[in-house]
């Protein structure tokens, strides 16, 4: 398996919810991101607070679509302007040495029928086409946990997490070395691929 995946090829950065958030508010509008900034601006907006109230209260404009015009009038926020090379760059650091298992997973996702990644500021986000099934996180400065929405028995390496109501990934795998991205980890993704499609 390749080490080095072309993440500029493979992973979607914040752009994909840039472009996802615009075309929420054309939709939900019939007006564009560009045409709201002009409309808030003149109104004399001066902060993302007055700009959401305005939105909300005076044209029924709520949630994701506000994104679109906050950015573009007060500015993006640094992390969001980052690549995907940037982006993991970041996350490993002050740890190199767990480099190695982020970059392993990503080979795997490259590799995989159906799997997008999508890089995030502290985490890397495994997605089928129908939604996300697993979270690659360096969890701290010895291990990188891979956490999975999978229906499958807590046992052995596949541990149990407590999370909140409403959230569906309760089975982690706690990853040391590359060594630990082995078939049987891959083979635990495999699994919450094929559940989560």
């Amino acid at each position: 398996m390749d080490q080095t995946p072309d993440l500029k090829a493979a992973a979607k950065t914040w752009q994909t919810m840039v472009d996802s958030n615009q075309a929420l508010l054309l939709r939900k509008s019939g007006h564009d991101f560009h045409w709201w900034a002009e409309q808030g601006r003149a109104q004399g907006l001066k902060n993302d607070a007055e700009l959401r109230h305005w939105m909300r209260d005076e044209h029924g404009i709520t949630g994701y679509a506000q994104y679109a015009v906050s950015w573009e009038m007060f500015g993006y926020p640094e992390f969001m302007l980052r690549d995907a090379d940037e982006l993991i760059d970041g996350q490993y650091a002050n740890r190199p040495e767990l480099r190695p298992i982020a970059d392993a997973l990503l080979a795997w996702s490259a590799e995989t029928e159906g799997v997008a990644i999508q890089m995030r500021k502290g985490y890397i986000s495994l997605h089928s086409p129908r939604r996300k099934f697993a979270q690659v996180t360096r969890a701290n400065n010895t291990t990188v946990d891979v956490a999975l929405r999978v229906d499958a028995p807590a046992e052995g390496r596949l541990e149990a997490v407590k999370v909140r109501e409403g959230d569906f990934f309760h089975r982690r795998v706690r990853l040391r070395s590359i060594d630990d991205v082995d078939d049987e980890l891959l083979a635990y993704l495999a699994t919450a691929l094929d559940q989560n499609r």
